[in-house]
């Protein structure tokens, strides 16, 4: 099994349902256990196109033993069953899933970089991943995920938290799995 780090955030339509369907969804893939999720915050869209609403962003933990593009295609089939569109870069999204982290793996594969290639620029990131994991060293900088959080300038209300429990009343993963 290998730990991962996903990131998910919504800034389209029902961006909690989103969220909390994105997480039972993580729990049922097949040779996977979510282990940690983290709190719940609303931030500003960072780059994209103008007129964009604010994020819901979190971060989840997974142990999976799906192989890093078998991992990407189950998230990108489950963006797809929150009707997640892809038609702008960066532009407003029902539901965005990253593979953050991969175990110690660094790929600059043109269908995967691993790690996320601009993780650590990104307190939207940063911060939820930071909650579950600040001792998880990034694999290609050799820094603590606390450490590269303690890097980044913080602006004031370029985050802010609004739950830390968000995911507490999911349904339970399927032990039959």
């Amino acid at each position: 099994m290998t730990t991962a780090l996903i990131a998910l955030g919504s800034n389209l339509g029902d961006r909690l349902g989103h969220l909390k369907a994105a997480v039972t969804a993580l729990s049922a893939l097949p040779e996977t256990s979510l282990t940690a999720i983290s709190g719940l915050y609303e931030t500003a869209p960072v780059g994209g196109p103008d007129n964009q609403g604010p994020f819901l962003n979190a971060a989840a933990a997974i142990e999976t033993a799906l192989p890093p593009a078998r991992l990407l295609s189950a998230l990108h089939t489950i963006e797809a069953s929150r009707d997640r569109e892809r038609r702008v870069r960066w532009g407003p999204r029902t539901l965005d899933l990253d593979i953050l982290v991969y175990g110690a793996q660094v790929s600059d594969a043109p269908e995967l970089t691993l790690p996320h290639p601009r993780m650590h620029e990104r307190r939207f990131v940063l911060v939820p991943v930071a909650d579950i994991a600040a001792d998880l060293i990034h694999p290609s900088l050799g820094r603590s995920m606390a450490a590269l959080l303690a890097a980044l300038p913080a602006e004031d209300g370029d985050l802010v938290c609004v739950e830390r429990d968000w995911a507490t009343d999911l349904p339970p993963a399927d032990p039959a799995r």
